[in-house]
């Protein structure tokens, strides 16, 4: 299993875009139904610190999330938005969970 947490702050106009674009990402995998992705987004009580933690049974996985077409455009934009804290990208190690994950 591979844990990935990523951390940023876009600018408060384009939070609302990114939020879109989260949406559209989260609505494609859900329409896939991967088994092996667990893929979940929050945002800070600021309205644009934004943390994306995704856990992946295997690294085949990890590429069909970072292959998919609508998540390459969510990355393209943010980048493109000049955030104010660019993503900030850590691998974590699972301690223990309160349901199975996989």
């Amino acid at each position: 299993m591979k844990i990935v947490r990523v951390t940023y702050t876009t600018n408060a106009v384009y939070s609302v875009t990114n939020k879109a674009n989260i949406s559209a990402v989260m609505s494609e995998l859900q329409k896939m139904n991967v088994p092996g992705i667990n893929y979940h987004v929050c945002v800070s009580s600021d309205d644009k610190s934004f943390t994306h933690t995704a856990f992946f049974k295997s690294d085949e996985d990890e590429c069909i999330l970072l292959e998919l077409p609508l998540f390459k455009n969510f990355q393209q934009q943010l980048k493109a938005s000049m955030p104010e804290v660019g993503p900030k990208q850590e691998l974590l190690s699972l301690v223990g969970s309160s349901k199975a994950i996989f």
